[in-house]
């Protein structure tokens, strides 16, 4: 379930988009990706996916599905250009 939060503006946070923000869970972005969790995983701690951000209390995190967006069209465009990153 793809949850539409509008952020309240933050002097303090980074801007991010003006945009109202979608935020995937795990399950969508492994059926958006493709990978598997543990690739996932595996990719977060080389510091090649978009880090998930905590939605507050317990284990839960999301993703911010146009940082999603962004590295699997950095993943297409560098596929297409012979593999370099």
């Amino acid at each position: 379930m793809q949850t539409d939060i509008t952020a309240q503006p933050d002097t303090k946070a980074p801007k991010l988009t003006g945009q109202p923000l979608t935020i995937l869970r795990f399950a969508e972005v492994i059926k958006k990706t493709g990978l598997s969790r543990a690739a996932i995983y595996q990719r977060l701690t080389n510091s090649d996916f978009p880090t998930p951000i905590n939605l507050g209390g317990g284990r839960a995190v999301g993703f911010i599905e146009h940082e999603v967006n962004g590295w699997l069209e950095k993943l297409v465009r560098d596929s297409r250009a012979g593999g370099a990153k």
